[in-house]
Parts: C-alpha cells; sequence; structure tokens
C-alpha cells in the first residue's frame, strides 16, 4: 500500500505557485488508509504528499530502498507563512476554535507583520452538512487566499479537501492537522533535539497519554505488521 504512493523528496522551494493540494502521511495516515477507501484515494490525489514522520521514512528505505528525508507538517507551514509573507499574500486558516484562530493569528501578526490573515471555524461534528461545507467554501473563496490551512484533523480534514477542490478559489491547499494547536500553542511540541532523533511521537505520548497510547503503542505495532507484510509480499 505505502510503496504505491508516490511520496515527495525534494525542496520545498521547489513547490509550484499554481494550485495544489498538499497532504502528509505518517504511521496513522497509513493504518487509516486501508480501511477508509475514500481517505486512500483522498491521499493518491495528492499533487504532494510529504513523509511526515520518521517511520514512513525508514519503512520507505525498507520497501524500496529509497532514502528519502521527512518533511513534517510543521516545515510546510513555516515554509509557506515566509513565502506568502514575503509575496504580502493572503493566507486563511480553515478549522479548530475561535480561541485557537485567535492565538494563531496574534502570533502570526507579530512573526509576519506584512501577512493578510483570514480564519474559519467550523461546527464541530463529525460529518459537516452540506450547509456547512458551502458556507466554509464561501468564506474562503470570498479571500482567494494564497494558502489554505486547513486543521480538521485527518482523514476528515484530506477527505473534505478532496471532495472540495475543485470548488476552493485557493493556491496551495494544505491539511496539517495539529499544527493548528502547535502555533497557537495550546499544545506544545517536542524539543527540536527529539524531532531531529525521531522521537516526537514518544514526546506526543507521554504528554497526552490517554489520548495517545492507542495511536502510538498499538498503532505503531499495526504500522509495522503492515510493513513487513508489504515487504513479504513484495
Amino acid at each position: 500500500m505505502l510503496q504505491k504512493l508516490e511520496l515527495y523528496n525534494g525542496n520545498l522551494q521547489e513547490i509550484q505557485s499554481s494550485k495544489l493540494l498538499i497532504n502528509t502521511i505518517n504511521a496513522h495516515s497509513y493504518n487509516t488508509l486501508k480501511k477508509d477507501t475514500l481517505f486512500r484515494q483522498a491521499l493518491q490525489a495528492s499533487d504532494m504528499l510529504l513523509p511526515d514522520g520518521i517511520s514512513v521514512v525508514l519503512a520507505m528505505r525498507l520497501l524500496k530502498g529509497r532514502k528519502i528525508k521527512k518533511i513534517a507538517g510543521f516545515d510546510l507551514f513555516q515554509y509557506e507563512m515566509r513565502r506568502v509573507h514575503e509575496q504580502r499574500g493572503k493566507c486563511f486558516f480553515l478549522g479548530s476554535s475561535e480561541q485557537t484562530l485567535r492565538l494563531i493569528k496574534e502570533r502570526a501578526q507579530r512573526e509576519h507583520p506584512d501577512l493578510q490573515i483570514y480564519s474559519y471555524s467550523p461546527p464541530y461534528k463529525p460529518i459537516f452538512s452540506e450547509e456547512d461545507s458551502r458556507s466554509m467554501i464561501e468564506a474562503v473563496n470570498k479571500v482567494e487566499p494564497d494558502v489554505l490551512f486547513v486543521g480538521m484533523t485527518a482523514p476528515k480534514q484530506e477527505k473534505w479537501t478532496y471532495e472540495y477542490f475543485d470548488q476552493l478559489r485557493a493556491g496551495h491547499i494544505c491539511c496539517i492537522g495539529a499544527v493548528f494547536d502547535f502555533y497557537a500553542g495550546t499544545v506544545k511540541r517536542a524539543p527540536k533535539w527529539m524531532i531531529q532523533i525521531g522521537l516526537e511521537w514518544f514526546y506526543r505520548l507521554i504528554r497526552e497519554p490517554r489520548r495517545m497510547w492507542r495511536r502510538y503503542l498499538i498503532g505503531n505495532t499495526l504500522f509495522v505488521i503492515g510493513i513487513l507484510k508489504e515487504k513479504f509480499r513484495k
């Protein structure tokens, strides 16, 4: 399954300025796409699919003998913010709560004063109604941002952007999930040294064990089993 996906391994600076759908994949995404057909289709439809996790990087080396580098959703976010700021352009944050969006806007205004910042907090529910989606699309299209950041957790965000991609008038459409909370400061990201040695997942586990134990302890085990099955089938 993983070896059939084309993962991006270039520099973020090489990304074209045309309309693009940019997603990330990690161990949790891999486990989910095996049982969620629409999510799998959404990732396959990505113009760029970034390997956001050391587990994916190591798995690609095992499966294809291909050495790729990890590109986290936060790396993409930082690059896009700098890029659009230099252009004095517009960015749009779609997702999360009004409080988190307010914190994001306050920080972004300090760090990128020439950036025009817009946001919309959709209703918190498992499935959006057609009316919900129409309101979200209208909010984005009224601005026509250079970059649209979508933070509604996986696989919800990927499936929504895949379904409505053609209706969204935006440049780069980036599904970055937890980055909203990292940037707002409502969730603390791992220290740089832990990120560099591939232990960001462990930091999140010890910070939020009740919420994350299933994803990382059971999920990572299932990921390894799935990759080994792919390897043996190959």
